[in-house]
């Protein structure tokens, strides 16, 4: 039986790869999985194939799941000579302005393959195969370069895109960025998708593509190596759950920081009477992130610093309470009441195609906002940071929600004000993502302001609180690119994407 469903994700692709899940017999875990693997392919620079992720699975019967398949610092069989080398500084105009790491030195051990494959064990139906051949099948035959693809592109041609000849060859034309709609083809590509199809997740680990990814990190200085990779394991945790209105939410627990940093602002916001105003809103996400960038990004313990975060809400209750292109987001919900919400990331990728197989490579320890201990400052087998916080939801009645966004650090607040709206406010899904927002920031001289979109209303209220604030222009990219997908109790299925980044969305 082919699963009527609703989806959201980056791109036609995608949701066209969904759609061949569910027609495979998948179910929403499927075709999450199908549509990100395709959007690895077909977002080249937004996100790539060898990152991490996080799944966000609430069964019909059941509790919710976060599959936490996150980047892990590797190193374990390297000498000492190793850590520090093989990374290249990289500036770039992106975000205003950023500076990271990138070359093989800069590369994590993934986690997405890994994580995907035990969402599939534990939540699929489909064969594995389909969910990678759609991909495949696009890598081969090519596509169109995407708008929001060839906007971080024309940013990183001359650096993260130059110093490796095969992404080179591949994402630039005579040295730059290709326009809108340059055709893309990657036969290695493709061969390498219906490899890990044919031979299963497990050959990105122990099989013949980790044979690959090993010797071309030894030949080129990489810390990433044969035992980080047999040890990788993705991990199921209990989703760390919480209440607005009458909506149960279940977002990723420690030692991510996006899960805690939502579920914080969320549970502080569900605990006031009075009204959200903008001000408020604004208040609340300012003082979560400041105990963010104060105390948990530079903890040597994630897990426990997400705990104590949650633990000390009392103590900012009282006044109530720079960043990564290469993230993506998918959303569905079946007919069934299945709900899986995918968010995955690259960081700002390595720019490392590894040799032969057409797969890209995470930068995530050369991300300063993630590295805040120093580069390669962690033990072997760490889980990196993530503000990845795909989120899952239900009401009493039979409503399911599947939400997320890319964003880096506006990935939370971006998501509690989707959320607010429709929780609190009541309005429906479309509605509250293309609503104005907000996202407070840290300046470099240490102080701080609001970042918002132009609006009447929102720059009253945060005015008449008299909160410092930069107004952009409306729907900007920087504030995130949330995706939903929603079922209501009458079986009615409806799919909200973001007009600030190029999307889809699909309703079987």
């Amino acid at each position: 039986m082919v699963r009527r469903a609703a989806i959201a994700a980056p791109n036609a692709h995608a949701t066209s790869a969904a759609e061949q899940a569910l027609a495979a017999g998948g179910t929403a875990v499927d075709a999450a999985i199908a549509a990100m693997v395709s959007a690895t392919i077909t977002e080249p620079g937004i996100v790539a194939p060898l990152g991490g992720c996080y799944l966000n699975v609430w069964p019909v019967d059941g509790d919710p799941v976060v599959i936490d398949a996150n980047v892990e610092m590797p190193g374990r069989d390297q000498p000492g000579e190793r850590f520090g080398a093989g990374l290249i500084e990289v500036r770039s105009d992106y975000g205003g302005g950023m500076t990271t790491y990138v070359g093989p030195g800069s590369v994590a051990t993934p986690g997405m393959f890994a994580g995907m494959g035990m969402a599939h064990e534990r939540y699929g139906a489909a064969p594995w195969s389909a969910l990678l051949q759609p991909a495949a099948d696009t890598a081969r035959a090519g596509f169109a370069l995407s708008r929001t693809a060839q906007s971080y592109l024309v940013l990183v041609a001359d650096t993260i895109l130059a110093w490796d000849p095969a992404t080179r060859a591949l994402l630039t034309v005579d040295g730059a960025a290709p326009e809108v709609g340059h055709p893309v083809r990657d036969e290695a590509l493709a061969s390498s998708l219906e490899q890990i199809g044919a031979e299963g997740w497990q050959t990105v680990y122990t099989g013949d593509i980790a044979r690959r990814i090993v010797e071309d990190m030894r030949e080129r200085g990489g810390l990433l190596g044969a035992t980080d990779l047999t040890a990788y394991r993705a991990v199921a945790r209990p989703a760390l759950r919480s209440r607005l209105g009458h909506w149960d939410l279940a977002c990723n627990p420690p030692p991510s920081i996006g899960g805690p940093v939502l579920t914080a602002i969320l549970r502080l916001l569900h605990a006031s009477d009075s009204e959200i105003t903008p001000a408020r809103a604004a208040t609340v996400m300012k003082d979560v992130l400041d105990i963010r960038l104060d105390r948990i990004d530079t903890a040597a313990d994630l897990a426990a610093a997400g705990a104590e975060l949650l633990d000390t809400l009392h103590t900012i209750g009282a006044t109530g309470l720079p960043t990564s292109a290469s993230t993506a987001h998918v959303s569905v919900v079946d007919e069934s009441g299945m709900a899986c919400a995918l968010t995955a990331s690259a960081g700002y990728g390595s720019g490392m195609t590894i040799a032969g197989t057409g797969l890209t490579a995470n930068n995530a320890l050369g991300e300063l906002e993630l590295n805040r201990l120093g580069l390669h400052a962690l033990a072997p087998g760490t889980r990196l940071a993530s503000n990845m916080a795909p989120t899952t939801a239900r009401l009493e009645d039979g409503t399911v929600l599947a939400i997320g966004t890319p964003g880096a650090d506006r990935i939370t607040t971006a998501l509690a004000q989707v959320i607010i709206h429709v929780a609190r406010h009541g309005e429906s899904l479309q509605t509250a993502i293309d609503r104005p927002r907000m996202h407070p920031r840290r300046l470099e001289d240490g102080t701080d302001r609001i970042e918002h979109e132009q609006d009447e209303v929102l720059a009253a209220s945060l005015d008449a609180a008299g909160l410092p604030r930069h107004e952009h222009p409306p729907q900007s990219m920087y504030f995130g690119g949330v995706g939903g997908a929603l079922l209501r109790p009458d079986g009615t299925l409806e799919a909200g994407a973001d007009p600030r980044r190029a999307a889809a969305t699909l309703v079987t």
